[in-house]
């Protein structure tokens, strides 16, 4: 990092803050097209959503946004409920995810070892998996098990309470249904295509793509290769990151996707 530069460890104020209220102004234009009936809208905020709060739990499990211990655990538990998930059991996986890749007991990276069609048919069990996976991880560890177990309780109360009100608060029942079906693609999108064909060097284990529409779109989280590197970077840094890298990439071989 000291080659690199220490200014892609910072994070302002500033762009803490927005980080952290991206998913609730997310919600709050959900709530706004649903009241105008702008029903086609939904999917597309939701959409938003999931990258809003996928980006910044990221950075909350890797600590680079400068929250402290307390301010992390109450972050992974709000941040988790917006998408119904837990944000305990993703900071657990994550990390073994880093830690192991691409060997054994890596519940998140196993879909990199599946086929394009196995990913997407792996979707429904995949936020399960890494749940259980983090429960039976955590045996000894009553905190973090109380964080789990009551971030599943509030997925499950929140789909009964969808199937009960339906008819009554149809866009609730809509975002309910939205991000668990959304939370199917993650095995594909977030695992699989990152991780397709890796090798088994640091710099073939996943991939980096490069553009301007798309990297915009998933706030920088297409910089996959450049995170697996310097996990302590912050996504809103990888932009620069990946540039300083590139004379070292060309060097040693490695070819970016190229992404509009």
């Amino acid at each position: 990092m000291d080659d690199l530069g220490r200014d892609l460890l910072s994070t302002t104020l500033w762009q803490r803050r927005m980080a952290l209220a991206r998913p609730a102004i997310g919600l709050a234009v959900y709530a706004l097209a649903i009241y105008y009936h702008l029903w086609l809208l939904a999917p597309l905020i939701i959409f938003w959503i999931f990258v809003a709060v996928v980006t910044v739990t990221h950075d909350i499990v890797h600590g680079t946004i400068g929250l402290n211990a307390r301010q992390t655990e109450w972050g992974l538990f709000f941040m988790g409920a917006f998408l119904l998930e837990s944000g305990h059991a993703y900071r657990a996986t994550h990390q073994q995810h880093h830690r192991v890749f691409p060997g054994p007991d890596d519940p998140e990276g196993d879909p990199a070892r599946l086929t394009t069609l196995q990913s997407i048919l792996y979707g429904p069990v995949f936020i399960p998996k890494l749940w259980l996976w983090s429960y039976r991880r955590m045996q000894g560890n009553a905190a973090q098990r109380r964080w789990l177990a009551i971030e599943a309780s509030l997925h499950i109360i929140a789909v009964i309470a969808a199937l009960l009100t339906w008819s009554i608060v149809p866009g609730f029942a809509l975002y309910v249904a939205g991000v668990v079906v959304g939370s199917w693609v993650y095995p594909l999108l977030t695992v699989h295509l990152p991780h397709k064909d890796y090798g088994d060097t640091e710099l073939t284990q996943t991939h980096t793509l490069r553009g301007v529409v798309i990297p915009a779109i998933f706030l920088e989280l297409t910089y996959h290769l450049e995170h697996h590197l310097y996990p302590q970077v912050p996504s809103h840094n990888l932009p620069k990151l990946a540039k300083r890298l590139d004379p070292f990439f060309e060097r040693s071989g490695v070819e970016p996707w190229h992404v509009p």
